[in-house]
C-alpha cells in the first residue's frame, strides 16, 4: 500500500474523482441491465456480454473514453463477482445479499487489472491520469499483478498486489495454544501474554467530542461534512492502530511456533453482550486469527481452530471440570494444579488441537 502525496496536482485529483464517478455510474448501469434482463426475459447477462459492449458505449458516452479500457472492464468484473457471491450464498442457504446500486460514498476505488500503470521511483504513471507522486511505504517485491487506487476520508491510496514466491521458514516443532482475552489480547500456553493496547478506549474521549461536534451541526452543511471527515479519520486511525498491533503479534507467533491453536469463537454472537461488546470489538480477535492464518500458510506453519466449549472450566492437568465464574481468574483443581485461568484454557486449546491434527 502506498499513499498518494498531497502534492498531487488539482487536475490529477479531479481526474481521479472523475474516473471514480464514471466507474460508479457504469457499475449501476450494468447492474440495472442485468436486473431488467432477468425480470423481462428470465435471462442472466454474463460478464463477457457486458464487457463486449464497451466500444459501442463509448460512442454514445464520450466520457468513458477518458477512462482506461481495463479499468472499465474491471467494473464489469467487480459486478460479476458480486453476482457470483450472491448465488453462492443462496446455494449455501445463507443470507443472500443481492448486489446493490452504489451511491457515491460506497464506491471508493478502481483497479488497473493488467496494464495502464508504471511505477517509477516515487511516482506512479497512471493511464488517463498522469504521473502521480506517492509515498512508497515499502519496496515492491515480486511481480506486480494489479494496481488499485482508492479514496478514503480525503486521502488517496495506491495498492499494488504482487505475486511472490513463498518463502517457508525453517521447520519448527514447537506448539502453542492461544487463549484470546480482553485484559490480554493473546495468552500463550507457554509464555508471556500479549497485552491489549485498548486503542478504542484510549481515544474514547476524543471520539465523544467529535461525535458531539457532528450532532450539533446542521445536516447537509459544509461544517457538518468537515466534522464527519474528522470523526471518520479518527476511526480510521484507531482501526489502523489495531491492525498494526495484530500484524506484529501474528508475525511473532508465526516466527516462534510451528503449530498455533486458537479457539473458534463466535465473535458475532459474543458482541451481543452489551457489557462486553465494546471491549471485544476493541480487542480485534478475528483480525488476529485471520492475520496469523495467512502468515502461517505462506511460512509453512499450521493454524488450528478448536471448539471453545469448557476450555476455561476443564483442568488441563487431570481433565476434571472445575466450575468458576468469569470473575475468578485463578484455576484451582482438587488434583492440586493451580494456574492462571487463561493459561489453563490455552493449554486445553492446545490439547484439543493435537487431538484433531
Amino acid at each position: 500500500m502506498s499513499t498518494v502525496s498531497n502534492k498531487g496536482t488539482k487536475e490529477q485529483k479531479n481526474q481521479i474523482q472523475f474516473t471514480l464517478e464514471r466507474c460508479r455510474l457504469l457499475y449501476n448501469r450494468l447492474l440495472e441491465e442485468r436486473i431488467v434482463a432477468y425480470k423481462s426475459k428470465g435471462k442472466t447477462i454474463s460478464y463477457y456480454e457486458q464487457a463486449n459492449t464497451f466500444n459501442e458505449r463509448k460512442k454514445h458516452i464520450p466520457a468513458l473514453r477518458q477512462v482506461h479500457s481495463q479499468v472499465l472492464q474491471d467494473v464489469a468484473k467487480r459486478l460479476d463477482k458480486a453476482y457470483q457471491a450472491f448465488f453462492r450464498r443462496v446455494k449455501q442457504g445463507k443470507k443472500a445479499g443481492f448486489p446493490r446500486f452504489k451511491p457515491q460514498q460506497r464506491y471508493d476505488s478502481f483497479t488497473y487489472p493488467q496494464g495502464g500503470y508504471v511505477l517509477r521511483g516515487n511516482k506512479v504513471q497512471l493511464s488517463k491520469i498522469g504521473a502521480v507522486k506517492i509515498k512508497l511505504h515499502r519496496q515492491i517485491e515480486g511481480t506486480v499483478k494489479t494496481c488499485t487506487l482508492s479514496v478514503k476520508n480525503g486521502c488517496y491510496y495506491v495498492c499494488f498486489s504482487c505475486e511472490v514466491d513463498a518463502k517457508p521458514l525453517a521447520p519448527n516443532d514447537s506448539q502453542v495454544g492461544i487463549d484470546l482475552g480482553i485484559k490480554h489480547l493473546a495468552i500463550p500456553s507457554d509464555g508471556e501474554p500479549f497485552g491489549s493496547p485498548k486503542h478504542l478506549h484510549k481515544s474514547e474521549r476524543k471520539l465523544k467530542k467529535l461525535q458531539r461536534a457532528v450532532s450539533r451541526k446542521k445536516k447537509g452543511s459544509n461544517r457538518r461534512k468537515k466534522s464527519v471527515t474528522y470523526l471518520a479519520k479518527l476511526h480510521e486511525h484507531i482501526a489502523n492502530q489495531r491492525k498494526d498491533y495484530a500484524h506484529k503479534v501474528s508475525r511473532t507467533l508465526v516466527n516462534q511456533y510451528g503449530l498455533i491453536a486458537f479457539e473458534q469463537l463466535n465473535v458475532h454472537g459474543m458482541v451481543k453482550n452489551h457489557h462486553l461488546a465494546k471491549s471485544i470489538a476493541d480487542a480485534g480477535w478475528s483480525q488476529l486469527v485471520q492475520f496469523t492464518s495467512y502468515k502461517a500458510e505462506s511460512a509453512g506453519r499450521r493454524v488450528v481452530q478448536v471448539d471453545p466449549r469448557n476450555t476455561s472450566q476443564i483442568c488441563s492437568n487431570c481433565g476434571e471440570i472445575v466450575k468458576k465464574s468469569l470473575s475468578e481468574r485463578i484455576h484451582r483443581c482438587t488434583c492440586g494444579y493451580v494456574e492462571d485461568r487463561d493459561v489453563n484454557a490455552a493449554r486445553n486449546i492446545l490439547q484439543r488441537a493435537l487431538q484433531v491434527s
